[in-house]
């Protein structure tokens, strides 16, 4: 479990961060936030939904099809799809809110990420962070402000009912599995909106996040082809065979995600 802890020249002068050499971290991420000016890159190969935050709807890719389970994140911590959103891209930091309502920039301390040696610095000299943490920190910024402008197109959608529950049905080896907790887009609600409503969604910035949840759906099918390579794969471990050799970075063909549709929408 994370263990964020602000940074400063008191606590981690002296220290160095690694950079992280797989996405690990993220394997039981069965869902990760998404933002809108993500979505152009996402809707190519992530399903994306909605789910339910404080009364309020946040857009996710969906990752995995039950909890505590990340399918695109391979067995040896390779990353098996196209786009990796943000939220990873700036691990092992995060722009957290204070005790005092102003932002801070953190590192879980709870990895592997703190060495004395061999890392990145914090600080080029005393309260003058590298060129690193600053990049860093205006990224997680952008991402921040970013996450607040789709919460608020979410909160359009929902205004006019638009954000409805996404009955899913996987088909697996041991039968029908229903997916439970995402929303999807009502897509005939959108068809049918007046002009005035469909003006103000628009002038809101969130009809491309309409059509990139509606284009993205068909993505599903790939996670549920991935359940099935990742069931390969801890067959062959289990059975020793020369498998073993995926954790040491032997290429894998992903070609069969293209192919296929093992899902079905009730």
């Amino acid at each position: 479990m994370p263990q964020y802890h602000p940074i400063s020249f008191e606590r981690h002068g002296n220290q160095q961060w690694k950079r992280y050499s797989n996405y690990l971290f993220a394997a039981t991420d069965a869902i990760a936030p998404l933002t809108a000016p993500e979505l152009a890159k996402a809707v190519l190969s992530l399903a994306i939904a909605f789910v339910p935050v404080n009364d309020r709807f946040t857009v996710v890719a969906v990752q995995g099809l039950q909890p505590n389970q990340n399918l695109l994140v391979l067995p040896d911590g390779r990353w098996a799809g196209d786009y990796i959103p943000a939220r990873y891209r700036g691990h092992p930091f995060a722009l957290l809110d204070s005790t005092d309502g102003q932002q801070v920039l953190c590192i879980d301390e709870a990895g592997d990420h703190l060495t004395s040696e061999g890392g990145e610095h914090f600080f080029d000299e005393p309260g003058k962070p590298s060129q690193v943490i600053n990049e860093l920190l205006t990224f997680l910024g952008h991402v921040k402000t970013a996450d607040a402008a789709t919460r608020q197109m979410c909160d359009v959608l929902q205004q006019y009912q638009l954000i409805v529950p996404w009955p899913l049905t996987v088909q697996t080896a041991e039968g029908d599995k229903t997916v439970e907790g995402l929303f999807r887009v009502d897509e005939a609600a959108f068809n049918a909106l007046p002009a005035e409503a469909l003006f103000h969604i628009r002038q809101a910035g969130a009809l491309p996040l309409v059509y990139c949840q509606l284009l993205s759906m068909q993505n599903i099918a790939k996670l549920s082809q991935l359940a099935v390579l990742h069931a390969q794969i801890q067959a062959q471990q289990a059975a020793a065979t020369p498998a073993a050799a995926l954790s040491q970075g032997a290429e894998l063909n992903l070609e069969f995600l293209k192919q296929g549709d093992t899902l079905r929408f009730s």
